[in-house]
Order: structure tokens, then C-alpha cells, then sequence
């Protein structure tokens, strides 16, 4: 007698749900105009698969149904625009943040062309691009003009992919110039006026926002990082910090890095730590995540530029440059992986400047 075989397919309660028996891992099994889809959830609860049943069948729907609209040559700015979010949304390559300003580059063209989304891709022409484009230049900075202008091509580009059309007339649109922000950064009266300032503004968040701007001055740090570094990750005895950036998404390059503590920061975290005895080794260093509108306040009343979380950033490498401290040290405190091609481009001046300071002072 024949040893009867266990079915590695088993049904569920649930229609278009099955378990794949040898590792118990839950599958969708969809049938769309006639094709039939079998494709694994990733997980082996009914509760978590019943959601992403509904998430993959929607756009399994909506790929075949786009496959025929292109068929038929009548694919839609729509149609499109959801094809190109599932391939980001694909993309292993593509860094969480990346994605993130995909979709709010995505959400900028729809709103400005409101009619796209309904358009067949067919139809729009080199005059309905370029008057887009005069009406969106005038309002958006060139960087965000420039990336909308690279996500129109985008989706314009998937319909001829798909044979909806033979030419892309985002083409014909020029992109906007786009010049480096000057940088106009306090000196060191100013930069000690306007912590101050900060700190005795009255609201009842001013020293930790006075905190933050110092840490962020001192460290060269990104918004995201000093917002995620601990107690933990501040070594006082070997005056080094780790940042490693946000729990799921990391660092901005994806890796951890040391930044040494200067002087200041030696000094800053001294009195934190005595302000806070009783924090924990996993609590944050800083108490708030963001200060703009306190920065904003405290520029507008001593009359300087306006200064931002990243300038403070900026502030931190110019005054390391000037300090003698050469680029690719400061490029590598700054998390950057290009070996300060970056550093060199934005503060190259700066270097040019102190070797003409120190040639002052080579005597024969």
C-alpha cells in the first residue's frame, strides 16, 4: 500500500488564503481576468497576512489593469504615477527618506497639475508641459522644481515603456538653476548671543532648545541623528560620541559613526548630565527634537540671517576648517562617504582662506 503524501498547499478560512505547509508561511492565491496569482505574504500570522491580502491584490489588480489600458494605448497619467510608486516602493536600493521625498515629490505634481492623474498619457503634449512648468517655476525653489520635473519624466516614461506613446515631452522642459545657498553663518559674539537669547526667551522648552542648538553646533550633527543619541552613546572619558542615527532607518548613509567631543561639547554634556542625575543610559541626550520657531524668534531680534538646524551643521565644519582641522577629518566627523568631494565643494573656500592665513605667517 502507497504511503499517502501531506498536501503541501492548505486552504484557510479565509478566500484567497493559503499556508505552504512545509514552512507555514501564508500565500495569496488571486485569480485577475483570468490569471492566476500566487505570491507569499511573509508571515505565518492570519492576522497580519488578512491585511497584506488586501494591499497585494489591489495592486495586482491595478498592474493588470494598466498592462491593458497600454494595450489599448490609453494609459493614464494615473495609471502611471501608481506604477512608478511600486517599483520606489520596490526598490531595495532606495534608502526609507528617498522614497519618503519620492512620494511628496509625487503629491507636489499632482496638486500642481491637478488634471494629470485623469490625462491618457497619449494626449499630453510639449505645449501642456512647458505651460506646467511656467506655472510651477515660478512658485517652487529650483531644487524642488528640478525633482518634480525628473518625476514627471518618470512617469511619462513608463507609458512609452509600455508602447503608449513614442516620445517623452517632459523632455522639452529646461531645468532651473541651481546656485549653492550662501551661507551666512554667525561669528562667534553672535553664535553666543543667540544661544543666550534662546535660553532666556521665557518659554517653558528655552534651555533644552538652547541645548539642542549647541549640540547640533558642536557635534556637525543631522536633525534626525541628535534627536535618536542617547546617554549611552556619549563616552566622557574618551570624549567620543556614536551616532547612529534612527533605530530602523540608521544613519543618513546607513552607518554608525564616532565624532570626537570638542572642548565645548565636553562642557555642554557636563552640565546636562549634572541637570539630568537621574537619566537613564538609553534616554536621549536632548529633551527636544526640533527648534526652529525659537531660532527664527531669537535671529529676528538681534537682527541676524535667519539659521536653520542644518546651518548650525554647517557651522560646526567651517569652524573646524578654520580651526586647522583639514577637510576629509571634518568630511568623515560629518558622516560623509565620498571622501570630502562634498566637504571640498562647500567649504573649500574656507581652506583656501586659512592656508592663506598661515602663509602669513612662514617667515625666512
Amino acid at each position: 500500500m502507497e504511503e499517502q503524501k501531506t498536501p503541501i498547499w492548505q486552504k484557510t478560512q479565509y478566500a484567497n488564503l493559503i499556508r505552504y505547509v512545509p514552512s507555514g508561511t501564508l500565500y495569496a492565491r488571486i485569480r485577475i481576468q483570468g490569471k492566476l496569482i500566487r505570491k507569499s505574504l511573509e508571515t505565518d500570522l492570519i492576522s497580519v497576512a488578512k491585511l497584506r491580502l488586501g494591499d497585494l491584490e489591489k495592486a495586482e489588480r491595478q498592474a493588470v489593469e494598466g498592462k491593458v489600458s497600454v494595450a489599448d494605448g490609453r494609459m493614464t497619467g494615473g495609471q502611471a504615477m501608481e506604477i512608478l510608486k511600486e517599483r520606489v516602493g520596490g526598490d531595495a536600493s532606495l534608502k526609507p527618506r528617498t522614497k519618503e521625498y519620492y512620494q511628496q515629490r509625487i503629491a507636489a505634481l499632482t496638486k500642481s497639475w491637478p488634471d494629470f492623474r485623469d490625462l491618457e498619457l497619449r494626449r499630453i503634449t510639449k505645449s501642456d508641459c512647458l505651460n506646467w512648468a511656467a506655472r510651477v517655476g515660478a512658485k517652487s525653489s529650483p531644487t524642488a522644481f528640478n525633482h518634480t520635473i525628473s518625476i514627471l519624466r518618470k512617469i511619462i516614461e513608463i507609458g512609452v515603456e509600455g508602447g503608449a506613446r513614442y516620445d517623452n515631452p517632459a523632455r522639452f522642459i529646461k531645468r532651473a538653476s541651481e546656485r549653492p545657498k550662501k551661507l551666512e553663518l554667525p561669528d562667534f559674539g553672535q553664535f553666543r548671543k543667540f544661544v543666550d537669547e534662546i535660553e532666556h526667551s521665557g518659554s517653558g522648552f528655552s534651555r533644552p532648545c538652547a541645548a539642542l542648538v549647541q549640540f547640533l553646533a558642536f557635534g556637525g550633527f543631522r536633525k534626525l541623528e541628535a534627536s535618536q543619541i542617547t546617554w549611552a552613546d556619549c563616552d566622557l572619558a574618551k570624549c567620543k560620541i556614536i551616532v547612529r542615527g534612527d533605530p530602523v532607518t540608521g544613519t543618513k548613509n546607513r552607518e554608525i559613526r564616532e565624532v570626537p567631543m570638542i572642548p565645548d561639547m565636553v562642557e555642554l554634556l557636563g552640565r546636562l548630565r549634572l541637570e539630568q542625575p537621574d537619566a537613564n543610559p538609553t534616554d536621549p541626550v536632548m529633551l527636544v527634537r526640533e527648534c526652529q520657531k525659537a531660532m527664527d524668534r531669537a535671529a529676528q531680534r538681534l537682527g541676524i540671517s535667519r539659521i536653520t538646524h542644518h546651518d548650525l551643521r554647517h557651522l560646526f565644519a567651517t569652524r573646524c576648517i578654520e580651526s586647522g582641522v583639514d577637510v576629509p577629518t571634518v568630511s568623515r566627523w560629518l558622516g560623509h562617504k565620498d571622501g570630502g568631494a562634498l566637504a571640498m565643494k562647500t567649504y573649500g573656500h574656507l581652506r583656501n582662506e586659512h592656508s592663506q592665513a598661515m602663509a602669513q605667517k612662514v617667515k625666512f
